[in-house]
């Protein structure tokens, strides 16, 4: 046996590396006081089977990130904060961002769901931070106990490292996500969340809202989800199964998983169970969020949601919102912001405002529920409204409404016939200021969805006389905007809710309006039938002023239809018929009117000196009683009449005049018609330069209001 040897260091030697052994090989030296390599986090799940779309999203982040790392000038992260409905794929969308960063933010991806540590709708930031801090490697038994010590060793360790953190379930910024922001400038962080984050500093965050998908991509996910070709042969079929997700990609996976699994029952009974299914249990994997959600809110904003369950998916403006909730305008702000914030109500512009608006502004606020919300907030309603909170929400809204557009449908029209009684001003819920015609016009096209909706509403809940009353300011609507298939769903409903109502009188009028949007669809016979059942109707009423009006007015629809259909002459005797109606009681518009009408169908008959003279007198009389609609109308009618006599510059003034009121009224039809006579008219003239300019607007008009151009 080899003689041991026995080394030994002693004394006050300063010792840098020390190497015992009994055979050395090769020997590498670390410089004194190397830390060990720094754990290297990823806390990322396995990427999904299919992403469908948020291209524009990702591609906000990413240049954003990207801009902000190359920069390097900052002194805190970027914050990226993604926000929308509970199911439509923010935290996906967190983790594809944070996948694509990581290469530029190498030294990690933290990820902490807030909801995990929440207590009692607070989230334990403490606690939070100490899991933050075992994911980047520090001990348990090193973690900081206080709170600031803590955060400040989180502060430390992140100093220095580039790293992306998704925190997801936000609720609030300050109060939550400030707390757990890494210090390095060199860091992303991606907020996911239901709730908006009102309390983000402006300029400091890339704020990216995720809408439902459109309907495309909506239907390529469920196909991706279901990977069945039978589904895939059967266009409509597949739509149908995804319009009642909503849109929601947690809600089409559900579905297409369910689909999966239940294939063989028929893709008919497959559509209409699916519906069913998630219009009463709603969507297994958010309907907790909803739940949690619904409990935080406050018992005002509670109700307030229970009360958005009663109504069709229609978006309310703010002051029909305070009607709906019937607390007064506060408490009512104050219940829908807190909805707002916690994700159940969406907030914003409506895109069908635009053009409705006046001066071109911006449109007003809309709210809106999604349906698959709408349908949780049925099963809450259920749960918890008290029995007669959604019928009394709804009376509250549908009178509110009622008594806006009757102000609005005065101001604008004066004192045309109508039968309704004013109604009353309801307590809580302040009146609309309509400052001019313009205005009132406006407010009508804007809010035409919500009244269209209001009338069937109003019938269904057995509100008769306020379902036919709603009617009569959606025509004076219809007389500007003509061609809509709603027009003839709901004066159907006004004429059937007038017959419950037993109403004779408001039966006659119903008849009447629901002929015209029905003649404009060229179902002429159905007119008729209504037409003739009111003329009878009509003479069996009395011989004061307000029945000799509405006997004229039948009297006037009936000639009209065969006005339209071409039929001159068998419209001249009930025209005639309805003018000494007029003149009897007086009533100086209707002989206006009827002067107007007439002299449309004497130009139909060739007789242009009639027509001249009769469109003449309508005209002034137009002019004296200040009808803003009928001076252009019978300016437009008299300047083709004195057109075809060969009087080409009168006419074109008359013509020009007629556009100035068409478009004040933003009445796409009346302009599309006179820019059309007055590029005829000119051309006729030889001024080929202003025929095409005229034209070029009428096909503009038309492009833009969704008609298709005259070629």
């Amino acid at each position: 046996m080899a003689e041991e040897t026995w080394n030994s260091v002693g004394g006050g030697a300063e010792v840098q590396h020390l190497v015992q052994a009994g055979h050395i090989g090769a020997v590498h030296m670390h410089a004194a006081g190397t830390p060990a390599p720094r754990r290297t986090p990823c806390q990322l799940p396995p990427e999904i089977g299919h992403f469908e779309n948020r291209e524009e999203e990702q591609s906000a982040a990413l240049e954003a990130a990207g801009a902000w790392l190359d920069a390097q000038s900052a002194d805190r992260p970027l914050i990226i904060a993604l926000t929308g409905l509970s199911g439509v794929g923010k935290t996906e969308l967190a983790f594809r961002l944070a996948r694509r960063l990581h290469a530029r933010c190498p030294d990690g991806v933290l990820y902490a769901d807030l909801d995990a540590d929440r207590r009692a709708g607070a989230v334990d930031t403490h606690e939070a931070l100490g899991q933050l801090l075992r994911t980047l490697g520090v001990e348990r038994d090193w973690v900081e106990r206080s709170f600031a010590a803590r955060r400040g060793q989180y502060w430390d360790e992140t100093r220095h490292r580039r790293l992306v953190v998704v925190l997801d379930n936000v609720r609030g910024f300050e109060a939550e996500a400030a707390l757990l922001l890494p210090s390095s400038p060199g860091s992303v962080v991606i907020l996911a969340g239901h709730h908006r984050l009102d309390d983000l500093e402006p300029g400091t965050a890339v704020e990216l809202p995720l809408r439902p998908l459109a309907d495309e991509h909506a239907v390529r996910l469920l196909l991706h989800t279901v990977d069945d070709p039978a589904l895939t042969a059967r266009p409509q079929t597949a739509a149908a199964l995804a319009e009642g997700c909503g849109g929601l990609p947690a809600a089409l996976r559900v579905a297409g998983r369910w689909v999966r699994r239940n294939r063989r029952r028929g893709w008919t009974r497959l559509t209409t169970e699916l519906a069913a299914e998630l219009r009463e249990k709603g969507v297994p994997d958010i309907e907790h969020v909803w739940d949690t959600a619904y409990g935080d809110l406050t018992p005002q904003a509670r109700a307030a949601y229970r009360l958005f369950a009663a109504l069709p998916g229609v978006a309310l403006a703010p002051e029909a919102a305070t009607a709906l909730l019937g607390t007064g305008s506060d408490a009512a702000a104050d219940a829908l912001a807190e909805l707002e914030r916690a994700g159940l109500l969406d907030a914003g512009p409506d895109p069908d405002a635009v053009d409705a608006h006046p001066d071109g502004d911006a449109p007003a606020e809309r709210l809106r529920m999604h349906d698959l919300v709408r349908g949780h907030a049925r099963r809450r309603a259920a749960a918890d409204g008290a029995p007669d909170e959604a019928d009394d929400g709804r009376r509250r809204l549908l009178r509110w409404l009622l008594r806006q557009a009757q102000r609005a449908d005065h101001l604008a029209t004066g004192g045309r016939l109508t039968l309704a009684p004013p109604t009353a001003a309801l307590p809580d819920a302040p009146d609309l200021d309509f400052p001019d015609k313009p205005a009132a016009l406006h407010w009508l096209h804007a809010e035409r969805r919500v009244l269209h909706a209001g009338v069937h509403l109003a019938s269904a809940a057995g509100l008769h006389a306020e379902s036919w009353a709603l009617c009569e300011p959606l025509w004076t609507h219809l007389l500007d905007h003509p061609g809509s298939a709603d027009h003839i769903d709901s004066f159907h409903a006004g004429r059937d809710a007038a017959q419950r109502a037993e109403d004779l009188r408001a039966t006659i009028r119903m008849r009447c309006q629901l002929a015209r949007p029905l003649w404009e669809s060229e179902r002429y016979e159905e007119a008729g039938r209504e037409l003739d059942a009111a003329v009878s109707g009509a003479a069996l009423l009395g011989t004061d002023a307000q029945d000799r009006k509405l006997y004229a007015s039948a009297l006037e629809f009936r000639g009209r239809l065969q006005a339209e259909q071409g039929h001159w002459a068998a419209a001249v005797p009930d025209y005639q018929r309805s003018a000494r109606l007029h003149a009897e009681i007086p009533n100086p518009y209707g002989v206006l009117l009827l002067g107007y009408l007439l002299g449309q169908a004497w130009e139909g008959l060739g007789e242009l000196d009639r027509a001249e003279a009769e469109l003449t007198r309508a005209h002034e009389m137009a002019g004296e009683q200040r009808r803003e609609r009928m001076t252009a109308r019978t300016g437009f009618a008299l300047g083709r009449v004195l057109r075809r006599r060969g009087r080409p510059e009168p006419a074109r003034a008359l013509y020009e005049a007629a556009l100035d009121g068409a478009r004040r009224r933003r009445s796409t039809t009346d302009e599309v018609r006179v820019l059309d006579a007055l590029a005829e008219l000119v051309a006729e003239t030889g001024d080929d330069a202003a025929a095409t300019a005229y034209r070029e607007a009428a096909r503009a008009v038309r492009e833009r209001a969704g008609g298709r151009p005259r070629t």
